[in-house]
């Protein structure tokens, strides 16, 4: 069972516009993503708890209950720029982060077929928790 996820009314906004920007071919790989959009609660950036992975957010999370976590930041793919420390929202790992709060869990495919399992640790900066509320 996929846990409940919550997704700002902005984040809605820019993530439907990017994908509707991508090349068809592109595009048919965010099927995951559009999945997951679709069973998201939306919230206004205002209201949205300060646990919950947002966009921009520092996440704290471990992969198939790994001896360290892993710490980065839930990125567009125009931002990532190959920084080690910033995950596009359209990787697997980043579809499965968007929406989940502190101390959930999702089985997630990774791009062999084979699942793996995310937990979100900590939401150590969330933009809209910081005020940032139209970044």
């Amino acid at each position: 069972m996929r846990p409940n996820i919550v997704v700002s009314s902005l984040d809605m906004e820019r993530l439907e516009a990017l994908i509707d920007s991508l090349p068809a071919a592109q595009a048919d790989n965010c099927a995951a993503l559009l999945e997951e959009l679709a069973r998201a609660e939306l919230m206004e950036p205002e209201d949205m708890p300060p646990d919950v992975v947002s966009m921009n957010s520092r996440v704290r999370f471990v992969l198939d209950d790994a001896a360290e976590p892993i710490e980065m930041t839930l990125a567009y793919p125009k931002d990532v720029h190959g920084e080690a420390d910033k995950l596009s929202v359209l990787t697997p790992i980043g579809n499965a982060l968007l929406g989940l709060k502190a101390g959930d869990s999702i089985a997630w495919a990774r791009p062999d077929g084979a699942f793996c399992q995310v937990r979100v640790i900590e939401v150590v900066y969330q933009p809209e928790r910081a005020g940032e509320l139209h970044r």
